[in-house]
């Protein structure tokens, strides 16, 4: 799971802001390995999800949160 949420990233990740399409394909990538995530496509986008991007000192860069909602924030 980690490298599939890796390589999103290495794809997707344009710059330093997180995006809410990145989400969208990193929600994707998790539910490709947890069989109950993946027969919910019902709930496709409602999946409560933050990502932190740090740089390489692991300093926080940027965070972005979907809630059960799909209300960004």
């Amino acid at each position: 799971m980690n490298t599939a949420v890796r390589e999103v990233a290495s794809r997707y990740l344009d710059g330093h802001e997180l995006t809410e399409g990145l989400l969208n394909r990193i929600e994707v990538a998790i539910r490709a390995y947890d069989p109950c995530l993946s027969c919910a496509t019902h709930a496709l986008g409602r999946m409560p999800l933050e990502v932190e991007l740090r740089d390489a000192e692991g300093t926080l860069v940027h965070r972005l949160a979907k809630d059960a909602d799909g209300n960004i924030g």
